[in-house]
């Protein structure tokens, strides 16, 4: 199987694609996609789906896994991140790929075993899991990994449908 993890941002989108057969994960490619500020919003938002269109015609994926939007004290950059997201979710859609979403608990708890892991031990576990010679970055990067690993780990089982939501 081949999933495509996606850290959603205006700025800087993370993205990484891993194949797995559920147990091992190899990472095929990842990295970020950035947009400029200064750029008026909807061509920032062109160029998101631009490159990831392109990623996922080029790899494609069997489903893209996404994190869970939710506002932390900057409502602004919170509403800028859900233009992004609905990018991504159209993209995967025009290009009939299944999205799954996970909250960072879900992603967190399924990469290191504990829901409130800080990054630095989500990435250290992601580059051993993936076999990574050294840390993806930014890190958006090892996000996108981290989720597209969560998804390897519990998107083909049944407790997945019942906890993701399935937009295809």
């Amino acid at each position: 199987m081949i999933i495509l993890g996606i850290d959603p941002g205006l700025a800087t989108m993370g993205w990484g694609v891993i194949q797995t057969d559920g147990n091992r994960h190899k990472a095929l490619a990842f990295g970020s996609l950035i947009t400029p500020a200064g750029v008026p919003l909807e061509d920032r938002l062109l160029q998101l789906s631009d490159e990831l269109d392109a990623i996922i015609k080029t790899y494609k994926p069997d489903s893209v896994a996404i994190e869970e939007l939710f506002f932390n004290t900057n409502i602004t950059t919170g509403i800028r991140v859900a233009e992004a997201r609905g990018v991504i979710l159209l993209c995967a859609r025009k290009n009939s790929v299944k999205i799954y979403e996970y909250t960072p608990l879900q992603v967190k708890q399924s990469v290191v075993g504990y829901g409130r892991a800080e990054k630095r031990q989500v990435i250290a576990m992601v580059t051993m899991l993936l076999g990574l010679k050294s840390a993806p970055k930014p890190d958006d990067t090892a996000d996108a990994l981290a989720i597209a690993i969560c998804h390897a780990h519990t998107g083909p089982s049944r407790i997945a449908d019942y906890f993701n939501k399935s937009t295809v």
